[in-house]
C-alpha cells in the first residue's frame, strides 16, 4: 500500500511540474507577451493629402498624411490605398513598390507617405490626366467600401486641386512623422 501511495504522489507532483513548465513562470512579466495592436481602421485615421509648391522639372511632390486619432495603438502594416478618381471617367491609383515595414502608431502619432506624379503639360504626361479636389484613401489592406473622401490642400492648408497624368501616382514607404 505504501508503494502505491507513494507512486501517486510522485505522478502527482511529476504533473504539477510538467503543468508548470508548459504554462510558464507565472511570477514574471513579460513585456514581450503584450497583446499586439489591431490593424489601423480608415475611419480611426485623420487624414490629410497635401500638394507642394510647383517646382521646375517634370514631377510634382505631395505628401499623404495620417494620424491616429484612437484611444488604442493601431498597426499601419503597408501602403494606404489612394484613388483620385474624376468622375465616372480616369482615375490614378497610389502605387508603392516592395512591401514596407510595419507601423505601430500610438494615438495622435502620425505617420507621412510621399508621393511623386506627372502634371499635365509636363515633359512625358501624356493624354491620361485627372484634376480633381478630393482624393478616396484607405488603410493598408482596407476593403473598397471603407474609403474615406478627403479634400486636397495646399501647403497653406487652402482647398487645391491636384492635376496628374499618367498610370499611376507613385508612393514611398510610409514613415512615422518627425515632430
Amino acid at each position: 500500500m505504501r508503494a502505491k501511495t507513494r507512486l501517486a504522489h510522485s505522478m502527482a507532483v511529476l504533473g504539477v511540474v510538467m503543468a508548470v513548465t508548459a504554462c510558464g513562470n507565472v511570477n514574471s512579466e513579460d513585456e514581450t507577451a503584450a497583446p499586439a495592436a489591431a490593424n489601423c481602421r480608415t475611419g480611426g485615421l485623420k487624414w490629410s493629402l497635401v500638394l507642394h509648391p510647383d517646382k521646375s522639372g517634370s514631377r510634382r511632390d505631395a505628401h499623404l498624411t495620417a494620424s491616429n486619432r484612437g484611444s488604442a495603438p493601431c498597426l499601419f502594416a503597408g501602403y494606404p490605398g489612394l484613388l483620385i478618381h474624376n468622375g465616372k471617367a480616369n482615375s490614378l491609383d497610389g502605387v508603392g513598390q516592395g512591401h514596407p515595414e510595419s507601423i505601430t502608431l500610438r494615438k495622435g502619432e502620425e505617420l507621412t507617405v510621399g508621393l511623386q506624379y506627372t502634371p499635365s503639360g509636363a515633359k512625358g504626361a501624356g493624354s491620361y490626366c485627372v484634376r480633381e479636389p478630393d482624393a478616396l484613401v484607405s488603410a493598408p489592406h482596407a476593403p473598397e467600401s471603407d474609403r474615406a473622401d478627403i479634400p486636397i490642400t495646399d501647403t497653406h492648408g487652402h482647398p487645391t486641386q491636384i492635376d496628374a497624368c499618367g498610370d499611376h501616382i507613385s508612393m514611398s514607404p510610409p514613415r512615422l512623422a518627425q515632430g
